[in-house]
């Protein structure tokens, strides 16, 4: 499946407005994997992150500057990260490095007992602009369909 075929699905999923289901874990994973390049061994960072995302329990996107973020796939499940409010990130001298450091979830809905570190196995640099011109064209698309249905039937009034 292409890159454009998978975001049109994306969106698709996504467009909770049109009565459609929200997009799966899985479906936004793969999206992110589509804009993926090949695994790096470490990245820098800098102070705060500017965002994160996180995908199911196995992955997550690390925003470190408005136009840089790597997926992180973790070595197994990633417990309470769904529920996360915020995270932490161990590093080294501001570099966060495959198999060896950890995103650790936090907030009130996570276990405050059990704060277990989630392992990172590998981390996908991700191509922004590729990233935003794909959103762009599921926007674009979603509009276009919106526009190309035909009006909600709304029921009588009494």
């Amino acid at each position: 499946m292409g890159v454009f075929a998978i975001a049109l699905s994306l969106g698709a999923a996504a467009c909770s407005n049109s009565g459609m289901p929200r997009a799966t874990d899985a479906e936004r994973l793969a999206f992110y994997e589509a804009h993926a390049g090949e695994p790096v061994r470490n990245f820098r960072m800098f102070g705060r992150l500017n965002g994160w995302t996180p995908l199911g329990n196995s992955a997550m996107v690390v925003w470190t500057r408005p136009n840089e973020a790597f997926l992180l796939n973790f070595a197994g499940p990633c417990q309470d990260l769904q529920f996360a409010t915020s995270i932490t990130i161990s590093h080294f001298s501001n570099t966060v490095t495959a198999r060896f450091d950890t995103v650790t979830p936090r907030g009130p809905g996570v276990s405050q007992v059990a704060r277990i570190p989630c392992r990172i196995d590998t981390i996908r640099p991700i191509d922004v602009p590729a990233l935003n011109q794909s959103r762009e064209e599921i926007r674009q698309a979603n509009a276009e369909a919106r526009q190309d249905a035909p009006p909600a039937e709304t029921p009588p009034s009494n």
